[in-house]
């Protein structure tokens, strides 16, 4: 298997709610780990530059809104088939179709408020680890299999 590097981000929502630990320990436990790791509070026009894929969309101003209300938790995420692991351990974005176990049915509050959001293919999160931190910035593990 591929060890692989992904983006997550713990939304202003679980930060909020104190569950930035609970989250990371979920990752942890489950075989990812953080190699890259802070604490912001997004600009507009970060999270502008961030979504700017989602710019024409009608949900694009309150999502940038939403990311920006609040301190989030950026990570690189280091693991086999990371990508997949991560959306995996989160669950469907909406919690009321997540399954038992997943980041999203234990601490979602609905689909707006899903507590983490994590990159989409390998391809992305490339782009979008590198638009958070610069590779000096990313520590790896030695990987055992």
């Amino acid at each position: 298997m591929a060890i692989e590097r992904t983006l997550s981000i713990i939304k202003p929502d679980a930060v909020e709610r104190g569950l930035i630990g609970k989250v990371v320990a979920t990752f942890e436990e489950r075989g990812l780990k953080p190699v890259a790791m802070r604490l912001t509070h997004l600009s507009q026009v970060e999270a502008e530059g961030f979504y700017a894929v989602h710019k024409e969309r009608p949900f694009f101003k309150d999502l940038v809104k939403f990311m920006t209300s609040g301190p989030v938790v950026v990570m690189t995420l280091e693991g086999e088939n990371a990508v997949a692991k991560n959306r995996e351990i989160m669950g469907a974005t909406n919690p009321a179709n997540a399954a038992e176990g997943t980041i999203r049915k234990m601490f979602a509050q609905n689909i707006e408020r899903s507590s983490v959001l994590g990159s989409d293919s390998l391809d992305n999160a490339k782009i979008e680890t590198a638009y958070f931190f610069r590779s000096i910035e990313q520590h790896g593990y030695e990987w055992k299999r």
